[in-house]
């Protein structure tokens, strides 16, 4: 029997861990923290267990236009929301602990180091220590918190999103740094519970990797709720005092705030596990380079996740530690990054999958057509849909990139009510290699959201039904 041992213990090690075990290997997970990692315990699950109070707040918020009296304003207890935020957590984290009993996976707790490539030392909390040999290793350390020597993350006043994700109270006011994903999520999240927020961003524009069309809906989205967005601008100094964080900004600005979040991204975990003792390389940012097979350039060691540097997302890890074990167990299998839902859990949600119209029409000139010939797009809000208007989520757009010579679909990009579900059908089309026209002509259940993403892709070639008629060119 195959022995595999996976160091880390988040969403792309135990998925491998669960897939080795079906496929009948012999399966060792070393991880010195909590199962699921990051994204279950301090980030992708805490983070939306927090978002949905907010999203239930913003519906009580609503109610008398509903007809529901309610005897008060909604307020938020962040005891009572933690709590409920941690026992999500332990209950998925208890659900992955059956999973590793069931299927026979052995969970040692643990800081493992590659002594070479086929050995992993063990230091477990009690300071013992114990050797794990194997014949094959998936490295799934994942990413960390950047340390950064302008920001001095102290856990109080400068924090990161694992601070934030534990509400001991809600400031009065709080600056994020980095206007990404995570820092306008943490917006949408801080400010629908009351707190006066002020998001800087380096770049332009929030979002800079999303569509820029929907990336400027966010923008007006969150200004809706009070944020205050500072574009093209970064920090050059801060400055803590006992109850205030003084914030200078590089176009002259000064912000007194409670608390700062640090939101500018993440670092891969390959230092101090013994990459260079297996002769694993390692690529210029840090990241553990690996082909197509999740292969490192050492045979038998494998490597998936964060720290891969490919798209740091809790699915594509998963994805990736799956192709890793199939590999491992002699069933050759690559990875295809083409078309990857992405989710960002925003109020409105976003929901992507593919090229942005930009890199579309970028893609065009580089093989020298014409992109306003080559093209198209299509369009559908959420307020010409009788399901949005009967349960007040107007706000929102749906969006199609289509190739015209074949009709194939590039890119699709949702702003809106459950849109990091409605996108998982526009992946699927896109998966099969299927046209705007065909998932045009798809009947779609009435009345519901998705009947949006039909009529996005009817108006590509002007056939919406539920959209006025154009002007002619």
């Amino acid at each position: 029997m195959n022995h595999l041992a996976i160091l880390g213990a988040g969403p792309g090690g135990y998925v491998a861990a669960i897939r080795a075990a079906q496929l009948g290997a012999r399966v060792t997970v070393i991880e010195n923290q909590a199962l699921g990692g990051v994204c279950l315990n301090w980030g992708c699950i805490p983070s939306k267990a927090l978002l949905s109070v907010v999203e239930f707040g913003d519906k009580a918020k609503k109610a008398k236009d509903f007809g529901i009296q309610l005897s008060g304003p909604a307020t938020y207890d962040p005891a009572v929301m933690v709590a409920r935020k941690n026992k999500v957590v332990s209950t998925l984290v208890k659900g992955i602990a059956t999973l590793f009993k069931t299927w026979n996976i052995e969970h040692l707790e643990g800081t493992g180091e590659l002594l070479d490539a086929r050995t992993i030392r063990v230091t477990k909390p009690d300071g013992a220590e114990i050797r794990v040999e194997a014949d094959g290793l998936i490295l799934a350390t994942g990413s960390s918190w950047p340390n950064l020597p302008l920001f001095p993350i102290d856990g109080t006043q400068i924090i990161t999103s694992k601070q934030a994700l534990e509400l001991s109270r809600i400031p009065a006011s709080l600056l994020i740094v980095g206007g990404g994903v995570e820092g306008c999520e943490f917006a949408s999240l801080y400010s629908g519970l009351g707190t006066q927020v002020t998001l800087v961003e380096l770049v332009p524009r929030l979002l800079p990797l999303e569509d820029e069309e929907i990336s400027q809906m966010m923008e007006r989205e969150l200004k809706k709720r009070g944020v205050d967005i500072r574009t093209g601008v970064t920090v050059d100094q801060i400055v803590r005092q006992p109850e205030v964080v003084t914030a200078h900004l590089r176009d002259g600005l000064s912000l007194n705030v409670e608390q700062v979040l640090v939101s500018v991204g993440r670092g891969f975990n390959s230092r101090g596990i013994g990459l260079e003792k297996a002769g694993v390389q390692v690529g210029p940012r840090g990241e553990i380079v690996v082909n197509d097979r999740m292969e490192t350039n050492v045979p038998g060691v494998y490597a998936i996740g964060d720290v891969v540097g490919k798209a740091m997302l809790a699915h594509v890890a998963s994805a990736q530690g799956k192709v890793a074990v199939e590999n491992f167990m002699g069933h050759p299998r690559t990875i295809d990054y083409d078309v990857i839902p992405t989710g960002i859990f925003t109020l409105p949600e976003i929901g992507r999958v593919g090229l942005t119209e930009q890199q579309a029409r970028d893609r065009c000139l580089a093989v020298g057509k014409d992109p306003q010939q080559s093209v198209r797009v299509g369009r559908f809000r959420y307020g010409g849909l009788g399901k949005a208007q009967a349960t007040g989520d107007i706000q929102g757009l749906l969006k199609v990139i289509v190739d015209a010579g074949s009709d194939r679909i590039l890119g699709v990009h949702i702003l809106g009510a459950h849109a990091t579900d409605l996108i998982h059908e526009a992946a699927l089309a896109m998966h099969l290699g299927g046209t705007v026209s065909r998932v045009a002509e798809m009947i779609h259940a009435h009345p519901t959201l998705a009947e949006g993403l039909m009529e996005a892709m009817e108006d590509v070639h002007g056939h919406a039904i539920h959209l006025a008629r154009k002007p002619s060119s």
